[in-house]
């Protein structure tokens, strides 16, 4: 997959790709990611991205011309016709849809190449959301200075569901988030540090056992970190009940 990054801060993204899995998976070929600066695609001599908004306001807006003629550009240098090259333009805004595990999975399914434009000031002309971007796409429910650090969660994201990122193609299956449900809780040695235990059947050597404390144990954990999540939750009659148990007991503990 290729990653491109259209923003007016390149070297923002000097060393955050560099390190980790998204820097094997470069090493390797799984992925490969490019940042443009947003300025090389002006045709005025003092290189303008912005502009105040129509109808007075605060701030600045980004311009569409650059924008609309930096992914054109992209798009037609392109030669590629391969099948999995499909392209998603990604619009990074505080306007858009929120992030989630299913849209990175959605990125790494059907996409073979990413445009990511890094909005920045008060926004991006609405003519880019409108007519270019395939997808508006924001990280969280505030707001932040600019695109960037959004666009290196969506490169994060996306590279370690590719085949080849992670070392084990179960791990990715495995994290929170992938069955709609928060991971469970993990540890490691000393079986016992500062009085603290690890649980006794994660100590037994029986698989079984272990899988189903798991379960549990994410359900739990899901119940008191995220109780949204469990409406889309795929449950066994069993634990429904549990967890309305659960919540029940919770609800006489306020009272």
């Amino acid at each position: 997959m290729r990653f491109d990054v259209l923003t007016i801060f390149p070297e923002f993204f000097a060393g955050p790709f560099d390190y980790g899995i998204v820097e094997r998976a470069r090493r390797q070929g799984v992925v490969e990611i490019v940042v443009h600066d947003l300025r090389s695609f002006t045709d005025d001599k003092h290189h303008i991205v912005d502009d105040r908004p129509f109808g007075g306001g605060d701030g600045m807006v980004l311009k569409p011309e650059p924008i609309f003629r930096a992914v054109e550009t992209l798009l037609r240098d392109d030669h590629t016709n391969v099948e999995d090259r499909r392209t998603a333009v990604v619009l990074l805004s505080a306007q858009g849809r929120v992030f989630r595990q299913v849209e990175a999975e959605r990125f790494a399914r059907e996409y073979g190449r990413v445009i990511l434009i890094c909005g920045r000031y008060e926004g991006v002309d609405e003519r880019v959301a409108q007519h270019l971007a395939t997808d508006e796409i924001s990280i969280g429910d505030y707001v932040l200075t600019g695109g960037e650090v959004p666009a290196m969660v969506v490169v994060d994201a996306v590279t370690r569901l590719l085949p080849g990122a992670l070392g084990s193609e179960t791990s990715a299956v495995h994290e929170s988030f992938s069955a709609v449900v928060l991971d469970c809780p993990h540890y490691t040695r000393p079986a016992e540090f500062n009085g603290l235990k690890v649980p006794e059947v994660l100590l037994s050597g029986h698989h079984g056992e272990v899988a189903r404390w798991r379960r549990w144990a994410a359900l739990l954990k899901t119940s008191n970190m995220r109780p949204e999540l469990l409406e889309r939750a795929a449950l066994t009659d069993e634990e429904r009940r549990w967890l309305e148990q659960l919540g029940a007991a919770k609800d006489s503990e306020v009272r």
